[in-house]
Protein backbone atom coordinates (compact mmCIF):
# COMPACT_ATOMS: atom_id res chain seq x y z
CA UNK A 1 0.00 0.00 0.00
CA UNK A 2 1.54 3.34 -1.01
CA UNK A 3 1.98 6.46 1.06
CA UNK A 4 -1.12 8.34 2.25
CA UNK A 5 -0.17 11.99 2.82
CA UNK A 6 -2.56 14.59 4.16
CA UNK A 7 -2.49 18.00 5.75
CA UNK A 8 -4.97 19.13 8.37
CA UNK A 9 -5.43 22.01 10.74
CA UNK A 10 -5.33 21.07 14.38
CA UNK A 11 -3.26 20.17 17.40
CA UNK A 12 -0.48 17.71 16.60
CA UNK A 13 -0.72 16.30 20.12
CA UNK A 14 -4.35 15.32 19.53
CA UNK A 15 -3.20 12.57 17.14
CA UNK A 16 -4.24 9.11 18.33
CA UNK A 17 -1.98 7.44 20.87
CA UNK A 18 -0.88 4.82 18.32
CA UNK A 19 0.31 7.47 15.86
CA UNK A 20 4.02 8.17 16.04
CA UNK A 21 5.21 11.78 16.07
CA UNK A 22 8.18 13.58 14.54
CA UNK A 23 9.89 16.92 14.99
CA UNK A 24 13.19 18.58 14.10
CA UNK A 25 15.84 19.32 16.72
CA UNK A 26 19.39 20.57 16.87
CA UNK A 27 22.23 18.24 17.77
CA UNK A 28 22.71 20.11 21.06
CA UNK A 29 19.15 19.05 22.07
CA UNK A 30 18.43 22.52 23.43
CA UNK A 31 14.71 22.34 22.49
CA UNK A 32 14.07 25.77 24.02
CA UNK A 33 11.85 27.36 21.36
CA UNK A 34 8.85 26.57 19.22
CA UNK A 35 7.19 23.19 19.10
CA UNK A 36 10.42 21.48 20.20
CA UNK A 37 9.77 22.90 23.68
CA UNK A 38 6.34 21.26 23.69
CA UNK A 39 7.90 17.92 22.70
CA UNK A 40 10.51 18.22 25.48
CA UNK A 41 7.91 19.16 28.09
CA UNK A 42 5.40 16.51 27.03
CA UNK A 43 7.70 13.54 26.43
CA UNK A 44 10.92 14.37 28.28
CA UNK A 45 13.47 11.55 28.23
CA UNK A 46 16.22 13.84 26.94
CA UNK A 47 18.78 11.63 28.70
CA UNK A 48 17.48 8.67 26.70
CA UNK A 49 17.88 10.65 23.50
CA UNK A 50 21.48 11.32 24.47
CA UNK A 51 22.30 7.62 24.63
CA UNK A 52 20.71 6.08 21.59
CA UNK A 53 21.31 2.56 20.36
CA UNK A 54 22.46 2.13 16.77
CA UNK A 55 20.84 -0.22 14.27
CA UNK A 56 23.52 -2.79 15.14
CA UNK A 57 22.69 -2.34 18.84
CA UNK A 58 26.08 -0.94 19.80
CA UNK A 59 25.64 2.00 22.16
CA UNK A 60 26.89 5.39 21.12
CA UNK A 61 26.59 8.80 22.71
CA UNK A 62 23.99 11.06 21.06
CA UNK A 63 26.48 13.87 20.66
CA UNK A 64 28.33 11.57 18.23
CA UNK A 65 25.25 11.31 16.04
CA UNK A 66 25.88 13.59 13.08
CA UNK A 67 23.51 16.20 11.79
CA UNK A 68 21.27 14.43 9.30
CA UNK A 69 20.40 11.57 11.63
CA UNK A 70 17.37 10.75 13.76
CA UNK A 71 16.92 9.75 17.40
CA UNK A 72 13.73 8.39 18.94
CA UNK A 73 12.07 7.37 22.15
CA UNK A 74 9.12 5.07 22.69
CA UNK A 75 6.14 6.33 24.66
CA UNK A 76 3.35 3.80 25.02
CA UNK A 77 2.43 2.51 21.56
CA UNK A 78 4.20 5.25 19.63
CA UNK A 79 7.65 6.33 18.62
CA UNK A 80 8.64 9.97 19.06
CA UNK A 81 11.19 10.83 16.36
CA UNK A 82 13.67 13.68 16.67
CA UNK A 83 15.20 14.59 13.31
CA UNK A 84 18.65 16.08 13.92
CA UNK A 85 18.73 18.72 11.19
CA UNK A 86 21.24 21.26 12.51
CA UNK A 87 24.21 21.54 14.84
CA UNK A 88 23.12 24.26 17.30
CA UNK A 89 19.68 25.57 18.20
CA UNK A 90 20.46 28.96 16.63
CA UNK A 91 21.58 27.44 13.29
CA UNK A 92 19.27 26.77 10.36
CA UNK A 93 18.83 23.38 8.68
CA UNK A 94 19.30 22.76 4.99
CA UNK A 95 17.18 20.67 2.68
CA UNK A 96 20.10 18.21 2.53
CA UNK A 97 20.23 17.69 6.32
CA UNK A 98 16.45 17.38 6.44
CA UNK A 99 16.47 14.82 3.63
CA UNK A 100 19.16 12.77 5.34
CA UNK A 101 17.19 12.83 8.63
CA UNK A 102 14.00 11.82 6.84
CA UNK A 103 15.71 8.81 5.25
CA UNK A 104 16.96 7.67 8.66
CA UNK A 105 13.48 8.16 10.14
CA UNK A 106 11.98 6.20 7.24
CA UNK A 107 14.29 3.28 8.01
CA UNK A 108 13.38 3.50 11.71
CA UNK A 109 9.66 3.51 10.82
CA UNK A 110 10.11 0.32 8.80
CA UNK A 111 12.20 -1.33 11.53
CA UNK A 112 9.70 -0.39 14.26
CA UNK A 113 6.57 -1.21 12.21
CA UNK A 114 5.32 2.39 12.23
CA UNK A 115 2.40 2.87 9.83
CA UNK A 116 0.99 6.15 11.14
CA UNK A 117 3.10 9.27 11.57
CA UNK A 118 2.13 12.83 12.44
CA UNK A 119 4.30 15.92 12.39
CA UNK A 120 4.11 19.68 12.15
CA UNK A 121 5.34 21.49 9.06
CA UNK A 122 8.86 20.40 9.94
CA UNK A 123 11.67 22.84 9.26
CA UNK A 124 9.28 25.62 8.30
CA UNK A 125 8.56 27.53 11.50
CA UNK A 126 11.59 28.99 13.21
CA UNK A 127 13.85 27.11 10.78
CA UNK A 128 12.48 28.97 7.72
CA UNK A 129 12.54 26.20 5.10
CA UNK A 130 9.97 26.39 2.29
CA UNK A 131 6.94 24.21 3.05
CA UNK A 132 6.20 23.34 -0.59
CA UNK A 133 9.73 21.97 -0.99
CA UNK A 134 9.62 20.16 2.37
CA UNK A 135 6.23 18.63 1.58
CA UNK A 136 7.48 17.29 -1.77
CA UNK A 137 10.59 15.94 -0.06
CA UNK A 138 8.61 14.04 2.59
CA UNK A 139 6.36 12.55 -0.08
CA UNK A 140 9.35 11.52 -2.20
CA UNK A 141 11.20 9.87 0.72
CA UNK A 142 8.13 7.87 1.83
CA UNK A 143 6.56 7.36 -1.63
CA UNK A 144 6.86 3.57 -1.70
CA UNK A 145 6.06 2.92 1.96
CA UNK A 146 2.97 1.61 3.69
CA UNK A 147 2.54 4.65 5.91
CA UNK A 148 -0.01 7.35 6.57
CA UNK A 149 1.58 10.74 7.24
CA UNK A 150 -0.51 13.56 8.64
CA UNK A 151 0.86 17.09 8.73
CA UNK A 152 -0.67 19.30 11.39
CA UNK A 153 -0.75 23.08 11.17
CA UNK A 154 -2.38 25.57 13.48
Amino acid sequence: MPLVFREIQGDLFSASSNTSLANCVSRDLCMSKGIATLFRNRFGQVDELKKQVSLTFHEFVFIDVPVGNCAFITVGDRCIFYLVTKEKYFHKPTMATLESSLHVMRDLCIKNNVHRLAMPRIGCGLDKLNWDQVSRLIQRVFAEDDIEITIYSI
